[in-house]
């Protein structure tokens, strides 16, 4: 799918004609330069998509698509690949969600760790929520993805062990560990879960949680990747043993 994507907030059926406006209208005509004739694909970011082709670009923000196909659904890709990601220091949470959303995670949940230097909290909390949803979204974008991937709320490290302990698989990336999740056997469905630590790494209790829920510690290889590219690095092996990337 190589036309660019925009989003719409329902896609349950197309008319005739589609005038696409707002923001997502004023990125197609003032940002992308959309002209009559061009392909474009709109959708609502949870599997459901349609191919048009630009009829008119009016003004700053008023893009007319026509000639939309039937509504498409994307199916959830199996196994669904969750990433457990601590906080990282200023803009890098972005940078890790950024990259996870090109790969093609399904679902990113920010682990308020103990060891995390950043803290969320009250109304600065929320901010940083909405700048990694809002990350999400772009990313998903411009990497044409059509189900974009589920930014949770923050999570305390009993809510992450609870995520663990319903895994079909879960790992812990964490220089303890004796197995390298390249050789580690992984199931082809359900759901599988890889926790990153943060830059002072996971504490010893965070360790025993996530074990007492069924998580064991791997590597990735011999060099120590940051947190915010960990997360990138796993998930695109998992992808690849598991399948997705055939």
């Amino acid at each position: 799918m190589t036309a660019p994507v925009f989003v719409v907030e329902r896609l349950d059926r197309v008319a005739p004609e589609f005038v696409l406006d707002g923001p997502e209208g004023r990125h197609a005509v003032s940002v992308k330069r959309l002209r009559p004739g061009e392909d474009v694909v709109l959708t609502d970011g949870r599997g459901r998509w349609a191919e048009g082709v630009v009829k008119a670009a009016e003004g700053k923000d008023r893009l007319v698509v026509v000639d939309l196909e039937p509504v498409h659904e994307e199916a959830p890709a199996a196994p669904r690949i969750t990433v457990v990601q601590a906080l990282p220091k200023g803009d890098r949470g972005e940078l890790a969600v950024e990259t996870m959303t090109e790969v093609g995670v399904d679902a990113i949940v920010p682990w308020q760790a103990s060891r995390c230097i950043t803290q969320w909290r009250g109304d600065r909390g929320l901010k940083a929520l909405g700048k990694w949803r809002a990350t999400a979204r772009e990313a998903g974008k411009q990497s044409r993805r059509v189900r974009f991937p589920d930014v949770a709320d923050a999570a305390t490290t009993r809510q992450v062990g609870a995520l663990l302990a319903g895994a079909d698989f879960a790992a812990v990336l964490h220089e303890s560990g004796e197995e390298r999740l390249a050789t580690v056997e992984l199931p082809t469905r359900g759901e599988i879960v890889l926790v990153v630590g943060p830059e002072g790494g996971v504490s010893p209790e965070e360790l025993a949680v996530f074990a007492e829920a069924g998580a064991k510690p791997y590597v990735l290889g011999r060099t120590v990747l940051r947190t915010s590219t960990a997360g990138t690095a796993a998930a695109a092996l998992v992808l690849g043993r598991t399948g997705r990337w055939s």
